[in-house]
């Protein structure tokens, strides 16, 4: 018995073998001594351990790694500290709907009741998986070693399929430790690596292109279930042929380049004024993997962005989501279809080809849009060519758009790098851009580029954040340093939380706890970001007129090290023409939104 004890292998060494098995090739995450049995197994293993000096920036990092792999990526956590440091970031990726799976490590059983070092027990005891209970899709504890296989297998199959997110496989120290035989991830290394996603049949797909086709103002409205199903090549056939003009979600930016002809931009709050014009007066709209958010859809309120269900409104909703739950929520749906965006599509492109050969052109609608691109040009000319200092937030994106490839991968924060990239920042390579959409968490977009970077090592990849959301944890800079990821952060420093700042300005008139000592310009002996980066060991710029940043931005990509760029920007709003019923609560019956401060 001893014997047969002593040739097994350990829980932790089973682990790291099942993850090669379904060939991770990187885990994100911090030590701690509840796990550093599964760090010493993978010592020896092909996996590397991507390991930072915070947990949030593991899971954000895993977050874009997932979003630019495909597939689930993997965090190593500690127990308590370790785990609710890692909270925020797992919490966005559920938000997103984005798969991982998350390990984490937790006090020994035989200590269940006694209170250990750094549980988490105030009102129950061994139950700090429960923390993550609202946001992941599911949370185990491992109570026997020789379960633990079976929990793996069940934890990647459930982040993966269905509407993707996090899950938490919650693991005692000692179990890691326990030695067991192969036999029971022997029995689950035969089953299948992924499970089949449902699709369309060809009944309701008929349905689908008749009603469309028979419409007279048919809008598509896709979401990031279109990046999610890597489904923007059949999304774009179905649109071509069709000839459906397209509005999308903050999270469906870039599921179509933004100079495809039918592309009309992102809906909502920080929509422009012909996309949601087209969406208020379509007769059918076409929703495909998206959930119709608060901010994407104006609060909801008729007559800003979607008049759905409003009162002498006809509007038709034809709804296809991976998950249930999703269609019917926010407005009545004509047709709900459960089924994966891309499989869909494809069966919809084969219908549509049957019923309709020639297609539709829809010559009038595309000759509408690409005027209205021009005309919002020529109205941006002059804050993009601006050389005010600090900068024009315009200017900036412009630049920055001009100094990238076409398929840069853009990390995006809050604020001006969210709001402004989703309404006048072309994107011109299918899920290029990485943005925080549900939770919209400051912070994410400096570590997510790490995880885009080791995901995508031969492309550009570019975070595009504020002073507020950089000053979250600049230490991710020490990871990209130790491992020489070519990343560029470029800093859009409003010496504020800009976008706060300006909703309070304008409905209080004042910027109290918004903003930082000092100016953009002179932030008076605040953090200088292009320092801290040179302490760290990568290169520090800081911006001193608006006519350096490109050549600068320039160099910087070229150089293939990680640099900062410290841009001096003036806080200006971006323009809205939607609602966000948050102004109702600020400013009752009054016309009122945000202001510069």
């Amino acid at each position: 018995m001893e014997g047969s004890k002593m040739s097994g292998k350990t829980v932790a060494e089973h682990v790291v073998d099942f993850l090669e098995r379904r060939e991770v090739r990187h885990v994100f995450g911090l030590c701690g001594h509840t796990n550093i049995a599964v760090l010493a197994a993978m010592a020896d293993s092909p996996i590397d351990f991507v390991t930072v000096r915070h947990e949030q920036i593991a899971s954000h990092a895993a977050d874009a790694y997932a979003r630019v792999q495909g597939k689930a990526s993997v965090v190593l956590s500690h127990l308590s500290p370790g785990l609710t440091n890692c909270a925020t970031g797992v919490a966005n990726a559920a938000l997103d709907c984005i798969p991982m799976v998350v390990i984490a490590g937790d006090i020994p059983t035989h200590y269940y009741g006694k209170h250990p070092h750094q549980e988490v027990n105030l009102h129950a005891d061994a139950a700090q998986w429960e923390i993550y209970r609202p946001f992941v899709k599911r949370a185990w504890r491992v109570d026997r070693a020789d379960l633990m296989a079976e929990i793996l297998e069940k934890a990647f199959h459930l982040a993966e399929s269905g509407q993707p997110g996090p899950v938490l496989v919650n693991v005692p120290m000692d179990i890691f430790s326990a030695v067991i035989p192969s036999d029971s991830f022997d029995k689950v290394a035969k089953n299948t690596r992924a499970l089949k996603k449902p699709s369309l049949d060809d009944e309701t797909s008929r349905d689908i292109v008749k009603s469309i086709a028979e419409s007279e103002n048919p809008v598509a409205y896709v979401g990031g279930g279109i990046l999610l199903a890597q489904a923007s090549e059949e999304l774009r056939e179905f649109v071509d042929h069709m000839g459906l003009p397209v509005a999308h979600s903050l999270m469906g930016k870039g599921a179509l380049r933004d100079n495809h002809p039918l592309v009309m931009g992102m809906t909502g709050f920080w929509g422009t004024e012909l996309v949601n014009q087209t969406c208020l007066d379509a007769d059918t709209v076409f929703a495909i993997g998206t959930r119709f958010k608060e901010a994407d859809c104006s609060s909801w309120y008729p007559g800003y962005t979607f008049n759905i269900g409003a009162k002498g409104n006809d509007t038709k909703v034809i709804h296809i989501d991976i998950e249930p739950q999703e269609i019917g929520r926010n407005y009545p749906t004509e047709i709900g279809v459960v089924a994966d965006a891309k499989s869909a599509l494809r069966v919809l492109n084969r219908v549509a080809k049957e019923m309709y050969p020639d297609g539709f052109s829809r010559a009038e609608k595309k000759q509408e849009i690409a005027s209205f691109r021009e005309s919002f040009k020529t109205s941006n000319t002059e804050m993009q060519t601006s050389s005010d200092f600090p900068m024009m937030p315009e200017r900036i994106l412009a630049d920055t758009r001009t100094a990238l490839p076409d398929d840069a991968i853009i990390t995006t924060d809050v604020g001006w790098n969210k709001n402004g990239v989703g309404q006048q920042f072309d994107v011109l390579s299918p899920g290029s851009i990485l943005t925080p959409g549900g939770f919209a968490t400051m912070g994410f977009g400096p570590p997510a580029a790490i995880g885009a970077k080791m995901a995508a090592p031969d492309r550009t990849v570019i975070s595009l954040v504020g002073d507020g959301g950089f000053g979250q944890n600049p230490s991710m800079l020490a990871t990209a340093v130790e491992r020489g990821l070519g990343i560029v952060w470029l800093v859009m420093n409003n010496n504020a939380f800009g976008t706060i700042a300006g909703l309070q300005k304008a409905h209080y008139g004042l910027t109290y706890g918004t903003t930082f000592p000092g100016t953009a310009a002179n932030p008076d002996n605040g953090p200088d970001y292009a320092e801290i980066a040179k302490g760290y060991g990568a290169a520090g710029v800081r911006i001193g007129s608006a006519d350096e940043l490109l050549p600068t931005l320039k160099e910087a990509l070229a150089s293939g090290k990680p640099t900062v760029i410290d841009v001096p920007m003036i806080n200006n709003p971006t323009p809205t023409t939607g609602h966000w019923n948050i102004l109702d609560i600020y400013s009752p019956d009054k016309d009122v939104s945000h202001v510069s401060t």
